[in-house]
Formats: structure tokens, sequence, C-alpha cells
């Protein structure tokens, strides 16, 4: 029903299905009347304040409802409203009542208000619908400011009130439609309208924007045909349409100016003698002939518009032509604004086959209409590829929020578009109406066409060019792709794409803004540049639970940026779910303000590196400072730090040189042979022993003792290390990669140290047994041979621990220390403790690409323990003889002191042949040092040749510290010298050999 019909006719469905009886559905609940009789008496009151001089002393209101099953019954018996007490029923059918109510609105008797009557009858059985908006807010402030205008300013009030207690009723469902009603009837007949005149003002203005993204869809009057040849059927028939060009003649504004007399020759002074009458828009809108036929009949002429001149001549009125001959320009205007739409219209259809729009060829044009008709269709064209991705796209919930923000933006400003077209179709009826033809000034033509909708092409165009960028994109990367149009020299474009920027990451700053504050991260679709793994546990909450999508960073946010956000939420999850902080996130970091609308997203956006990157920064470092405090306060992370660098990485000295004291009897033994918890106690022992004992208890409690595997001959030097035991929020420094390039340094470290460890006995051992052997005069060049081979290792090893303690270690380390003492967040300490770890990996030789160098290293290592063993036995024997020699002559010694030959014959033939024995072991010995120290110097001559092709410079400086003095290189020399002459040697005996052959 539309807006009159319910203004006169409240229909049941108003009052609630607690009013209806379900049975009959047309009788009146009883137990209600009062309910009703306020609500009718709020409408009285509402027109009496607008209207004082036409307070009629009684308004009738017939109530119907619809029955079930789409039959209308109808109660005969009205509600009645009286000015003295609204409570008398009159018993009066419904035609009384709108006769009644014509003849008080006009002030005339029922006999001179039958034309009137007969308009108003069917007026309410049509479908005569206003295009605005049906918003009830506005319609009541129009009714106060016209009041204030009118300086009623008690009226106003009195509205106001009225108003208000009309809305505290819920018996009204259609509040907009009476008062619309109301705005109507107040309006002054004798008022000019130049609604008409001000069209091409209207359509000169830019696009307004709109916060509302689809359109509002009417149907057509039914009084009111496409065409002269309809308007007859129209009367009597319905004329359904749908889309935006069944927009009835009102305009955005309000209804148009009143039509002209309906009766062909009707006088021109019929206005004034309308004008002259008492009441409202129906009074000065109703014809004036006295022929009741005469409403009915189709219009011959139509007055011109503007101002009356004295001569009236006939207007050709517009029609869409012949379909067998030329089709004129009016008929074309009219097919244009369906194409608009999208809509095939009589002449220009949509071809699949060209996919566009084309001029029927039957259809006879001359060339400048087809061709402007064919450049007007291409915005139906891109109209409906943007309805179509909107259609498509709208429904698919996988498109996400910020997919569905995409969408809305383009609803809007096809709303917009809608808007446009709405407006021309709406002056394409006055137009009709009034009869202009195509020649006047504000008649809309296909050139005016052309030039109103430029600016709606580029805007079409524009959106029809970001929803091929934009296809199969989603979240962030949707955004990248809608923010990559806004670069470009069209202001206007610019600000388009700007626009549907700020709605497009509405979303995406949302989730940015609900995982920085709070920590939690509400992305089902996927959207956000923050990815979450719910598989990973919490002791890899760090490192593994939360990444970033690459592909998802928006392109208007820097990696910088994206990197600062991800370690923001990042943190505070770690502080909850690890760290068992209880600190809520708001005392952590103060929240801003939030993007709580696009027009606050488009304000961040237009200051990315301003306000946007102070939010990012501020919540960046206040959350990163009050992690890292955490850690170093309750987890004492740079204590746990400091640990592993004095004991797995040898730094505490005094430490590490008893415990190699007290463990060498248990380590010299096999390795199956060793027990856990005896070496445990050992462990302890050293601790309590050295400085060791002032650490931190925590620090100590997680030091202990770790057996590696067992291969066969190993002793307990190969299997033996030490463990640090890590978990809690530490362990995502110190994870288990962390703990196992530490296993791998300290085994190489320790082997280093006990080299070192080796040497010292081996110096040691030579210098307490020098003096004791100088009575073996036959050893001295073996010793003298032992002695240097002595000092090239002990040479070797010293310089090998220089470059690893002070070289590789104690500068990582200083590195390292600044590092950790600048660092800003978790994943700096991180970091520079990998980058720590990979540098001593690789200058310790035990990366991938070292593994030869190691390999003789390990080499040399091992020459090192054949030596000690080596000497070990050849002291061993010479002191033995020694012994057996000292002992000889003690005899020999005691016998002459007895007066007795000191030997006999006998003896000391078996001392010389004992004696003779021995030194017969000597050459052999020095042919093991001999070939020992060839071995050793031919594994340091390549080692040191490796080292000199090293890539690292280190590497390279510790080869000229190693042969500082060219021994090795001329040994080299030498070697290669003696092949050579060996090899030339060889060459020369060849032909003698081949002689006697």
């Amino acid at each position: 029903m539309t807006f009159l019909s319910r203004a006169f006719f409240l229909t049941w469905s108003g009052f609630g299905p607690k009013n209806a009886a379900p049975d009959t559905g047309d009788q009146f609940s009883p137990s209600k009347p009062t309910r009703r009789k306020r609500t009718v008496g709020v409408f009285y009151g509402t027109f009496s304040a607008l209207h004082p001089e036409k307070r009629p002393k009684q308004i009738c209101f017939h109530v119907r409802h619809e029955m079930p099953g789409g039959a209308s019954g109808r109660r005969e018996t009205p509600d009645t409203v009286s000015t003295d007490g609204m409570a008398n029923l009159d018993q009066k059918s419904p035609n009384v009542l709108l006769q009644s109510l014509c003849c008080r609105i006009t002030g005339k008797s029922e006999a001179e208000v039958a034309h009137q009557f007969q308009y108003a009858v069917r007026v309410i059985g049509s479908n005569y619908a206003p295009t605005i908006e049906r918003d009830e807010f506005l319609v009541s402030e129009k009714i106060k400011k016209e009041l204030l205008r009118q300086r009623r300013e008690a009226d106003a009030a009195l509205f106001s009130e009225l108003h208000r207690k009309l809305q505290t009723q819920a018996v009204l469902k259609h509040r907009w439609s009476v008062l619309y009603l109301l705005l109507s009837l107040s309006e002054d007949p004798r008022k000019p309208s130049s609604r008409v005149g001000n069209y091409g003002t209207l359509f000169a203005q830019a696009l307004p924007r709109d916060a509302h993204s689809t359109p509002f869809y009417c149907t057509r009057p039914q009084s009111l045909a496409l065409s002269y040849g309809d308007r007859g059927a129209g009367l009597s028939g319905s004329v359904g349409t749908s889309g935006i060009s069944s927009l009835g003649v009102y305009t955005l504004n309000g209804p148009t100016p009143p039509p002209p007399p309906l009766l062909a020759g009707q006088p021109s002074q019929s206005a004034a003698a309308v004008s002259q009458m008492l009441g409202s828009r129906l009074a000065w809108a109703l014809p004036t002939s006295s022929s009741p036929s005469a409403v009915l009949a189709p219009p011959t002429t139509r007055p011109p518009l503007g101002p009356q001149v004295p001569t009236i001549r006939p207007v050709r009125p517009r029609r869409d032509g012949d379909a067998a001959g030329e089709v004129n320009e009016a008929a074309l205007v009219r097919d244009i604004l369906y194409v608009f739409q999208g809509i095939d219209g009589k002449f220009i259809k949509m071809s699949a086959q060209d996919n566009g729009y084309k001029i029927d060829s039957k259809v006879v044009l001359c060339k400048s209409l087809r061709d402007t008709s064919s450049r007007l269709s291409e915005l139906g064209w891109l109209h409906n590829k943007v309805r179509k991705y909107t259609d498509a796209r709208t429904l698919d919930r996988a498109f996400g929020l910020v997919g569905q923000s995409f969408c809305a933006s383009l609803h809007q400003e096809l709303k917009e578009y809608y808007r446009l077209l709405s407006v021309l179709h709406s002056q394409l009826q006055v137009e009709d109406e009034q009869g202009v033809s195509m020649c006047t000034e504000s008649s809309l033509t296909l050139r005016r066409l052309l030039v109103w909708m430029y600016d709606p092409k580029v805007r079409l165009k524009t959106l029809a060019a970001l929803v091929d960028y934009c296809q199969g994109r989603k979240g962030g990367e949707l955004a990248s792709a809608v923010h990559a149009y806004g670069k470009t020299g069209d202001p206007q474009m610019r600000a388009l794409v700007q626009h549907i920027l700020s709605l497009v990451s509405h979303p995406i700053l949302n989730f940015l803004y609900r995982w920085i504050y709070d920590g939690e991260l509400e992305d089902t679709y996927h959207e956000f540049f923050v990815a979450s793994d719910p598989n990973v546990k919490t002791d890899r909450l760090w490192h593994d639970k939360y990444s970033l999508r690459k592909s998802m960073i928006p392109s208007f946010i820097t990696m910088d940026q994206a990197r600062k956000v991800l370690l923001i939420g990042k943190s505070i999850n770690f502080l909850h779910q690890v760290c068992h902080d209880r600190t809520p996130p708001g005392k952590i970091t103060p929240a801003s303000k939030p993007a709580d609308t696009p027009k606050d997203a488009a304000e961040l956006l237009s200051d990315l590196e301003g306000a946007f990157q102070e939010k990012i920064d501020a919540a960046y470092f206040d959350t990163s400072k009050y992690l890292l405090d955490v850690l170093n306060r309750n987890y004492l992370l740079l204590e746990h730090l400091q640990a592993m660098r004095r004991y797995l990485l040898l730094g505490q000295g005094d430490f590490i040189r008893h415990l190699m004291d007290l463990l060498k009897p248990e380590l010299a033994r096999p390795a199956t042979t060793l027990y856990q918890h005896n070496l445990t106690g050992i462990l302890e022992t050293a601790v309590r022993a050295t400085n060791a004992q002032f650490d931190n208890a925590e620090i100590l409690k997680r030091l202990d003792v770790r057996l590696l595997e067992v291969s066969p001959g190993d002793t307990g030097w190969d299997v033996f290390s030490l463990d640090y035991h890590v978990d809690g929020p530490i362990a995502t420094v110190f994870t288990r990669e962390c703990m196992g390039h530490y296993l791998r340094v300290f085994n190489f470290l320790w082997r280093a140290k006990r080299m070192e460890y080796t040497l010292t006995d081996i110096w040691k051992g030579h210098m307490c047994n020098a003096k004791l052997l100088k009575t073996m005069p036959e050893l001295s060049g073996v010793l003298h041979q032992c002695h240097i081979l002595a000092s090239e290792m002990v040479h070797f090893i010293h310089q090998m621990q220089y470059y690893i303690t002070f070289e590789v270690l104690e500068c990582s380390w200083d590195e390292l220390w600044n590092k950790v003492q600048q660092a800003q967040d978790l994943d700096h300490i991180i970091a520079a403790h990998d980058v720590f770890l990979d540098t001593i990996i690789s200058r310790c030789l035990l990366d991938n690409n070292s593994r030869s160098l190691l390999n003789q290293l390990r080499a040399i290592f091992d020459q090192i323990i054949e030596f000690q063993n080596a000497q070990d036995s050849l002291y061993r024997s010479a002191l033995e003889e020694l012994t057996l020699r000292l002992q000889f002559e003690e005899k020999k010694r005691q016998r002459e002191e007895e007066g007795e030959w000191g030997v006999t014959a006998e003896q000391e033939a078996e001392e010389k042949r004992r004696i003779q024995e021995f030194q017969d072991t000597i050459p052999k010995m020095r042919s093991q040092l001999r070939i020992l120290t060839h071995f050793y110097q031919s594994i340091v001559q390549q080692f040191l040749v490796l080292l000199m092709t090293s890539t690292d410079e280190s590497l390279r400086f510790l080869s000229f510290r190693l042969d500082f003095n060219e021994h090795y290189r001329g040994a080299r020399s030498q070697g290669q010298r003696a092949e050579a002459a060996g090899v030339a040697g060889c060459h020369q005996r060849a032909p003698s050999v081949k002689h006697l052959t």
C-alpha cells in the first residue's frame, strides 16, 4: 500500500499481531481500544499543529487488514476521532468518509468536490510513490524547519513533542507515510516550482558520497506510462518494471511540480482558479473540469515550461518513433537510460557475441546518433562488469572481510551512479508530462547525456579496471592492488581510489590494532599478514607459531612495519603463554584510538609515516622493553648467557684446569668403564674448589655431565662433555639447535685443551728426565730429537689456542655482548646469539666448508698423542736402563769396599750384553721419532696450505703465525727437491735397464 493509502487507511498489521483475531481476521481486539485511539489522537494533533487553519472537528479513519490467503478483510465500522474527545465512532462507509475529508480540506460542499473525490479515489488505488529515501527523521526535520521558517516556534515544539509520543507507540509501522502526507499537504500550491529548471545545475555537480551501498528501488506509478500510446492502458492496468528507470516523477528533493490539467483545451486560467482554493496539494493538483469523464481523457496538448506567453502554441510530444522507420532521439534517450542500468532497451540490446551493446541493424539511424549511442552504451557494459563482480562476490564468505568491504565500496559507487540515473529518469518523466520538445534548453538529449555522463564514465572505467586487477585476490593482497591504482596524477581518480582503499583497509587495520594491543588474531579467512599455526607447541611459540604472509602485506605497509607488528603481538602472547605473566596488555602499552570507521582508516592512510608509524613504534618499544625486563629480571637471561661462556666455552680457566686434573685418572680409562654419577661428583668437587662456587645457585644446578655415544676403542677423553640444562622462556634463546652447537664447540675446545694439557706433561717429563739421562750419552740424539718435535707441537698448539681463545671466542663474545646490551627486542638477542654461534663454529673449523681443515687438525692432535706415547715409552726404557746401570755400579762399589773384585767376568759380560741390547733399540727409537716427525710435519704442511687458500682472512693470518720463520715451507721445498731428484735418477737408469733386458 502506498503512502497515501497508508495515511488514510491504518493497516491492521500496524496494530501488531496481538490485536488480530486468529480465527476470522476481521474483528478488533476489545482489550486494546485505548491504544488505537491514542495513536489516532497523536496523528490528529500532528495534523493540527501543521494546519491550524484547517483543523477539522472530526476525522475518520477506516481500518482494514489482510485476510488469510490474500483476501482483504474490511471492518465496516471505522475509528472516528472527534475534536472534543475522539471517542465517537461514525457508522459511515469509506466513500462517504473520503468525500467528507475532501469537503473539509477544500472547504466546499459535496457537490463541488466531485472531481476532487474521483481524483482522490484514483490516487489511493494507485502505486503512486515518491522516490525520496524513506527516512522518518529527515521528514520530521523538514516539518520542523518549515514551521520555524514560518516563525511558528510553539507549533514546532508541539510537533516535536507529538512526534516523540508517536514514536513511543509501536502500533504504527508506517509513521513515515503519515508524516510525509502532512508535509505534502502543508506545501503552498501558489508557490511556483523551479525544480525542472534546476536540473542542469544538479547534473553539473559531482556525484555525492553516501554511506549506503545499494540503490533504492521503487515501482513506476501506474498513472505514468513510458509513452503516450501506453498512457491510456496505464490507467486501468498495472505497468510494472524494475530497476532505477522505474523511479517515479518525484525527485530527490521532494515531489515534482503539479501536473497541468488533464483535459484537452483546458484554459490557462484554470491554474489561477485552482490556486485560489484553500487546501493542500490535493486541492490544487486536481482537475477543475465538471465532466467526470474528462479525468480519464488522455492529454493532447501541454502548456510550455517557464512563464506563460500571450500566444499559446501546441508543443509536439515526445514519441518513440516508428519501428519500421527512423527512430527519433527521444526514443534513443529512453533506451540509453535503460542501457545505463544494464537492461536491454527497445532498440539497443546486449550482444553476447560482441560482448557489448549493439543497436538493432533494422533500425534506421543517422551516423551521428548511432555513434553517440554506441559511446553512451559503454556505461552499460562497464556497469554490468562491476555489478557482475559484486553480485558474485557479495555472497562468497570465503572472500573475507576485506573482500566484502571492497564489494561494499563498489556498491556505494554504484549507488551514486543509480542516484544520477534516477534524476535523469525523473527529468525524462517530467518532460513527458510537460510535453517538452527536444529543442528546448532543458530537454534531455544524447549530446547532453554525453556531457553529463563523462565523469560517471571515468569512475566506472576505474572501477572496472580495479575489478579486473583484483580478480583472484583477497585480504592484504587485494588492498595492495587497490593501493597500486591510487598512484596516478588524476586528482579525481586518486580521490576515488583513496576512498575505496579506506573502506578496504578498514578490516586490515582492525586486525592490526586487535593484534598489537590485545595479542588476539581473529583471521577466519586468512586475510591478515600475520599467520598463526595452532599445531605448534608452547616451547616453539616464538620461533614457529607466528609468521608473516608476505603476499598479504599491503603495499602501504613496509616490511619493517610488518615485522614490528608481528613482534608486538608475538611478544604479548609469549608473555602470557610462556612467561606466565598476567599483566594486562593495556598496562604494557596504552591503547590508542582504533580505526573504528573508514574515515579513521583514511586519516591513518594519509599519514603512514607519521601517526601510523608512531603508533606502531610506541607499541613496539613498550612491549619489547617489558618482555626483555621480564626475561632478565625473572629468568636471568643474561646470567645464563654468561654461564654458557664460562663453562661450555671454557672461559672459567681455574675451574677447567682443576676439573682436568681431577678427571685425568678417570678419563684415561676405557669409555665403557665410566659412570656418570662418579663424574658428576668430580664436577661438584671442582666447583667447590674454584671460583665457580660463587655463581648463582640457579646457574650451578643446571650444570651437568654428559657422556657421548661410545665407539670401540674410545677412552674417557673422547666421550666426556659438560651439559647445561635449559627450559622455560630461556629455551627460546638457547634452543636445541643452539645447544647442539655448544656441544660441538665444547668437544673441539675440550680436545684442544687436552692437547695443551698433554704437551705440558711432555715438557715437564722432558725437563725432569733431562738431567737424569745425562749419564747416558747414547740417548742425547734421541732426546734432542724429542725436544725439537715437542717444541714444534707446543708452538703449534699455543698459536691455535691463542687464535681460538682471543681471535674467535673473545672477539665474538664482545660483539655478542654489545648487541645484547643494545637489543630492542627478543629477536635481536636471538639473531645476535645465532650469529655468535655461527661465527665460532665457522672459525673453529666446525662447519661444512672447513671439514678438510678439521680433519687435518684432528690428525695433528692424533700425532701429539702418539708422540706422548712414544716419549713415555722412551723415557720408561731409558729410566729402566739407567736404574739397572746404577744398581750394577752400586753393587760394584759395595764389593770393592768389601775388598772383593767388583765384578766377575761373567757379570761384566752380562752387563755389556744388556747395554748392547739397549743401545741396539736406540736406532729403532730414533727411526720411530723420525717417522713421527715426518708425518707430523707433512700434516702440518697440508694444514698450512689449506689455511693459505681459505677465504677467511683470520685463517690466512693464522698460517703466517704457525710458520713465521718459513720452517715448514723450507722442509716442503727440500722434500720436493729430493722427490724430483729421485724421479730424475729413475729416468737416467731406465735406458741401461732396458739395454740389459
